[in-house]
């Protein structure tokens, strides 16, 4: 979805703007005098988010009438990837 706003929209909503561009996916064009001056949107990652996979997957179910299965080959890729961004949790120490 596109969304346009003036520069002083922008600015008195910048908050939500910028939260609807994280979470919707929302492009904004900035504009001045009716004309472009910037154009807002979330980087476009290298691959598919994990909920579109998921939901593809879930559609290709309702074509074949089973589940895929990925072969054990994916599934040790997956782990791996997993395995390597794991991060110990440190949270912060309450007062």
């Amino acid at each position: 979805m596109i969304l346009r706003l003036t520069e002083a929209g922008f600015a008195r909503e910048i908050r939500t703007v910028l939260a609807r561009v994280r979470d919707e996916s929302l492009e904004v064009i900035v504009e001045r005098d009716h004309r472009s001056v910037a154009v807002i949107k979330s980087p476009q990652g290298p691959g598919r988010k994990l909920s579109e996979c998921i939901a593809i997957a879930k559609a290709y179910e309702g074509h074949l009438g089973y589940a895929p299965v990925p072969d054990a080959d994916f599934a040790a890729d997956v782990q791996a990837v997993i395995d390597a961004r794991r991060e110990p949790l440190n949270p912060p120490a309450r007062d």
